[in-house]
């Protein structure tokens, strides 16, 4: 799954889709999210310095509180040391905070991805390099199995801070680092993806699409690490 998904959307279309093609019937049927209007716009990134050493102590959780709800990961700790410092400094930094998640997939991938300021699919923290793939789930029958959480990228070691969460079983490439698990908010997630995503169709209007920006506005308030 590429880093480079981008769609050009303004923030007020997220609502109201005129012209926009029927959305295929949810089933079973799900409640719509319980979310709430946020102030949170596309921007670019902050500038952050990358840190050179793996903390000594690695967060057990990090939550990333959004106008839909909160969701709380459980990291997998030293089986992925790099990518939980990189996402921890960035966190306490501020970098992820009134950012809005760009990227919805509901047919045969089954992800929202986030963690892009400038909801283009293309943003990464300022001057940055690439860090290390870690816990790719090589040799398993069912990769990216629900309740995932991994990063993002546009090819090997080319991880930043973009991240996707699965929100049923996806059957990716083992090329993605996993880096922690969902405890708290699939249920959320789940429900931000029966709300479908659309794309422009070239001719002024947006249509449902399996794989589109999410007509259900998410956005990142804050991260906290614990």
């Amino acid at each position: 799954m590429k880093r480079t998904f981008a769609i050009v959307m303004t923030v007020g279309l997220l609502a109201t889709f005129f012209g926009a093609t029927p959305a295929p019937a949810a089933a079973p049927k799900i409640s719509p999210p319980k979310c709430t209007k946020s102030a949170a716009v596309p921007h670019n990134p902050m500038k952050v310095v990358q840190p050179t050493k793996t903390l000594k102590a690695l967060p057990r959780t990090i939550t990333f509180a959004t106008n839909c709800g909160d969701i709380v990961i459980e990291t997998v700790g030293n089986k992925a040391p790099v990518t939980i410092t990189a996402l921890t400094t960035l966190a306490k930094a501020g970098y992820f905070n009134q950012s809005v998640c760009h990227r919805l997939t509901t047919q045969g991938l089954f992800v929202l991805q986030c963690g892009d300021p400038t909801a283009r699919g293309t943003g990464s923290p300022t001057g940055w390099k690439g860090y290390v793939d870690e816990n790719l789930p090589v040799g398993k029958s069912l990769t990216y199995p629900a309740g995932t959480v991994a990063m993002a990228n546009s090819g090997p070691n080319t991880n930043g801070s973009q991240i996707f969460f699965v929100f049923g079983d996806s059957n990716l490439q083992a090329n993605y680092t996993v880096w922690g698990k969902i405890t708290s908010g699939l249920d959320t997630l789940i429900s931000i993806a029966s709300m479908g995503a659309v794309q422009p169709d070239g001719k002024g209007k947006y249509v449902y699409a399996g794989d589109g920006f999410p007509v259900q506005l998410v956005a990142i308030e804050k991260v906290t690490t614990k």
